[in-house]
């Protein structure tokens, strides 16, 4: 099930499903304890002691936020008992505090009894091993904690707080937990629990007909009692309207604050545009990883997920943002990518939120039992451009000058020894997608990329031999391209190559590749280029998905979630940054305002394949629209971002020349 909402701080995020049930609660970093491992915190309904939980198909949902605000504003329809829930909720901006508010709505003619049930199931440090919750009688909360880790629930309606609670053993045994125990609307106040454990407590109050009563529910989080009680008193103190108002008016004043965007983009794509810089920083930390996707949900595919930070990811995500006017907020991704860096210069494949280094599937030995290095050579070139074109927006130099010994020269060193002296390429690695190991078209254009800007940050800081060296390195890497990477009878590039280390010998990988779109990406070519030209136009037929779902492919016979073998009509599943990198080709090309419209037209596309709180997943279903995989990938969000910007700037320039 995708998240349909998500708000956080940089410390604490807060993912809810389409019911409108936390789902995943991540603290202290984005993406690194998840003290609810996907387990629905339910809410539940009483109305004149008729029970409903919100996750029941007797509801009406419609999840969305607040506009330029991470602030929620859902709805809940309880059609027949003529009820209806309005929820906002998010994290405040600097206090590991989690507001809620539910404006529950009569609108009968009838007096009504109202009873609100919030279920609390946490799996603190990722198990359920040695928990506790227990009822705090002196300021009428509920707490769970183990070791350093607190989480804090109190709840008010009308001038009443917490009624009735229960604490118990869930999922052990015959125990399913605490929440069965709110379906009668009564609970048994067993005041504390040890072990995997629950609990369940209520809001009540009365609905005069046809009128709005407002509840709140909030969670302080912390790695101390008295740290959560603390928090819990700055909300009583500073009232919990007065709360969400200052959240609601912090991010709406943060996400207005970048670049104006002035071209013809509809409301839907503005206000996409805007969810989605307000997205990427729910999934960015303080201290600068920036997490790939938060959907603990793709533990039920490979008992892994994406909750690591990518350096290909980070390094294209913080180049989004730096574009769209945020610095500030992705400074610290390329200081800690300088942290992280081999002894060798290069970055492993995935890095966890607190720096070590992230599960791998990258042997360390090769088919024939060579020693291999386990990466993907692009992340370590990707960051080197993303930091040169930081540099350009910014002009900081005093930055590029801190980080050009400990993270430019030992990158653009090793990438220069990293090069088959045969070919003139990349030696071997992983492809972006991790799933082959070879020479390819995509890396060779980051590496490309990567050595261009180090030769540039050369430069500017008085290093002429190794700027010259680094741009005889990026020179090579195009003749090689153009020698072994493109093919003169369709004059197009492909894929990628395959080099037997044995006999050398070469066999060609000529699979339609949705991510030759960096071939003009990261400079080595321009996109109006006629081999460029001809090779995007070439794979926007091979991959577009004949559908009534359209978009386009990764690769043709993508098994990734594959959905059928038809692959004439689906090449594989349409990728949201793969038809992105589409509509970046025709803006880069264009020399009129009107062909712009094919970018403008997958701009309307991305929006109809939006989740309906404006959610990005990473792919989606051939047939049916729905999203698959993972959802809010923040790849897709920094995607569209970026693409947006370009479309922006070409239609200024454009519009000028007219």
């Amino acid at each position: 099930m995708p998240r349909e909402l998500v708000v956080g701080n940089g410390k604490l995020l807060v993912n809810i499903d389409k019911d409108l049930q936390v789902r995943d609660i991540y603290f202290p970093f984005v993406g690194h304890q998840n003290h609810v491992q996907g387990h629905p915190n339910r809410i539940g309904v009483s109305i004149d002691d008729t029970f409903y939980w919100l996750n029941s198909e007797n509801w009406t949902i419609q999840t969305n936020y607040h506009q330029d605000s991470l602030i929620t504003n859902s709805l809940a329809v309880l059609p027949e008992q003529q009820i209806a829930i309005r929820v906002e909720e998010g994290v405040h901006q600097r206090e590991m505090v989690f507001m809620r508010k539910f404006s529950v709505e009569n609108l009968a003619n009838d007096h009504r009894h109202i009873k609100l049930f919030f279920h609390q199931d946490l799996a603190i440090y990722e198990n359920e091993v040695g928990d506790t919750a227990f009822f705090s009688p002196k300021d009428r909360t509920m707490i769970h904690y183990k070791r350093n880790r607190y989480f804090l629930f109190n709840g008010s309606l009308g001038d009443s707080g917490i009624k009735q609670y229960t604490t118990g053993v869930k999922r052990f045994h015959e125990q399913e937990g605490t929440f069965r125990d709110a379906e009668d609307g009564q609970l048994h106040f067993n005041p504390i629990a040890q072990g995997s454990v629950d609990s369940t407590f209520s809001l009540e109050g009365e609905l005069e007909p046809n009128s709005t009563q407002e509840a709140y529910y909030w969670m302080t989080v912390g790695k101390s009692l008295k740290e959560v009680q603390a928090l819990n008193d700055y909300v009583m103190e500073t009232g919990r309207q007065q709360t969400l108002d200052k959240i609601h008016t912090y991010w709406k004043s943060w996400v207005n604050k970048g670049e104006v965007l002035t071209a013809n983009l509809s409301p839907e794509m503005m206000d996409l545009y805007k969810r989605s810089l307000l997205v990427v920083r729910t999934q960015t930390n303080e201290n600068g990883y920036i997490i790939a996707a938060n959907d603990s949900d793709i533990l039920q595919y490979n008992q892994d997920h994406y909750s690591y930070m990518w350096p290909r990811d980070g390094a294209l995500i913080a180049q989004a943002m730096v574009k769209a006017g945020y610095h500030g907020m992705v400074r610290n991704f390329f200081r800690r990518c300088s942290e992280v860096l081999s002894d060798d210069g290069y970055l492993f494949h995935k890095y966890n939120p607190d720096g070590s280094i992230g599960s791998s599937w990258h042997p360390l030995v090769g088919e024939s039992g060579e020693e291999q290095l386990p990466i993907q050579e692009d992340e370590t070139a990707l960051v080197l451009w993303a930091f040169w074109e930081d540099y350009e927006a910014t002009g900081d130099i005093e930055f590029a000058q801190s980080l050009y010994r400990p993270l430019v020269r030992p990158s653009a060193e090793f990438i220069l020894s990293f090069i088959d002296e045969q070919l003139n390429l990349p030696s071997p690695s992983y492809d972006l997608w991790e799933e082959r190991r070879g020479i390819f078209t995509f890396t060779a254009s980051t590496v490309y990329g990567g050595l261009v800007a180090a030769s540039r940050f050369a430069n500017l800081l008085g290093e002429k031999e190794s700027a010259e060296r680094y741009a005889q390195g990026a020179k090579r890497i195009k003749e090689g391209v153009e020698k072994y990477l493109f093919d003169e009878n369709t004059g197009t590039f492909f894929r990628g190559i395959y080099k037997d280390e044995t006999t050398d010998e070469i066999t060609v990988d000529q699979t339609p590749e949705s991510s030759l779109y960096g071939l003009f990406a990261f400079g080595m070519y321009d996109a109006k280029d006629k081999k460029v030209d001809q090779t995007m136009t070439a794979i926007s037929e091979q991959l577009r998905v004949n559908t009534n779902v359209g978009g386009y492919a990764r690769y043709s016979n993508d098994n990734y979630f594959k959905q059928t073998e038809d692959i004439h009509e689906v090449p594989g599943n349409p990728w949201i940054i793969c038809t992105l990198w589409v509509a970046k080709w025709h803006i880069l090309k264009a020399v009129s305002i009107e062909e712009l419209q094919p970018a403008y037209e997958i701009f309307q596309w991305v929006c109809e394949h939006s989740l309906s709180s404006g959610l990005l997943p990473e792919q989606i279903h051939p047939h049916t629209g729905e999203p698959l995989s993972v959802a809010p990938l923040t790849w897709s969000h920094a995607t569209f971002i970026d693409v947006v910007n370009d479309y922006n700037q070409a239609f200024k320039r454009l519009s000028y020349k007219v």
